[in-house]
């Protein structure tokens, strides 16, 4: 039987994806996911939370660090579609990326990952600074190995994606050398974690009793685990952002109220308005969650206003 007779034989959904026209810069784009990118905004979390964000100094070398990082990201990205080809083109809607489409062939998927992921950390080293670099380094590595077999492994996938948050949220408070907090850490870490399970929580409720789940891990997961593990991490981070709240925040004499406190109901108030689209199941993208609901975006805009306030001192 011919090739071209097999493939008559097949489902739409099995036959693999026709190469779509266009630019093999335009493939490279699509695969290095620019809607992912938003994520990478964390650089600038340590020096927004120590009050040295808007300086023209601190600016600059923010915007390099979000490019490295970014960089860095794109090169995991392209290195994990090369990789799984194959697999993505016997998927109802992986087949459509770019590498898998064959609109970029897989060696040249390899070669542009490769050259970000080396260029990206050697760029810090030379305009940042030694520990930027290494954890530009770490973090390809974590994520490469992620992309390899971490991902086949209960609880040390959820930690890995959890630590990709981490190490976003260090690298501008590293570029800067501005010393990180330990309430800021826990805080961020668990924030991460909460966000992370109820993705994955999110994902197994609308997954539960079909096949073929997107993650091979959701069907060892059950979804009471990932409910523990998001509600764990939701307290944990609660805890560590009123600890650092009334332990850093005390109130100077030129401020009319205890900004930094009062923060602390913003912050709730936000992981509750998060934690209903997780008890949803509807958790499925961070970005997709704070953008559509406006309710979440106006608490997180007061409480950017009251932390900003406590920053200045008013």
């Amino acid at each position: 039987m011919t090739e071209t007779a097999v493939l008559r034989q097949r489902t739409p959904e099995e036959r693999p994806a026709p190469p779509r026209k266009g630019s093999l810069l335009a493939g490279l784009l699509r695969t290095a996911r620019p809607r992912q990118w938003i994520k990478n905004v964390l650089v600038v979390a340590a020096p927004a939370a120590a009050g040295e964000l808007f300086s023209r100094h601190a600016l600059l070398r923010l915007a390099l660090v979000f490019v490295l990082f970014t960089a860095c990201a794109a090169a995991v990205y392209l290195v994990n579609d090369a990789r799984d080809a194959e697999a993505d083109r016997a998927h109802p809607t992986k087949r459509h990326r770019p590498v898998a489409a064959g609109e970029v062939p897989v060696p040249l998927a390899y070669a542009v990952g490769g050259g970000l992921a080396v260029l990206a950390p050697a760029t810090a080293a030379w305009l940042c600074s030694p520990v930027v670099a290494a954890l530009l380094t770490a973090y390809v590595a974590m994520q490469l190995a992620y992309c390899v077999s971490l991902k086949h492994v209960l609880v040390v996938d959820l930690a890995v994606v959890t630590t990709g948050f981490l190490m976003r949220a260090m690298v501008g408070g590293l570029a800067l050398g501005i010393p990180l907090s330990r309430w800021f850490l826990i805080t961020t870490g668990f924030g991460a974690l909460f966000m992370v399970a109820a993705k994955r929580y999110s994902e197994a409720v609308q997954m539960a009793g079909e096949a073929g789940a997107t993650r091979a891990l959701l069907t060892e997961y059950t979804t009471g685990y990932l409910r523990f593990v998001w509600q764990l991490a939701a307290g944990v981070a609660v805890l560590g952002y009123c600890l650092w709240a009334l332990e850093e925040g005390g109130v100077p004499h030129t401020s009319v109220l205890p900004w930094r406190q009062l923060s602390m109901v913003a912050f709730i108030l936000a992981v509750l308005r998060y934690a209903v689209f997780a008890d949803r199941g509807t958790a499925g993208e961070p970005e997709d969650v704070v953008l559509r609901d406006r309710a979440l975006a106006l608490i997180g805009l007061a409480w950017v206003a009251m932390y900003g306030l406590a920053v200045a001192n008013w």
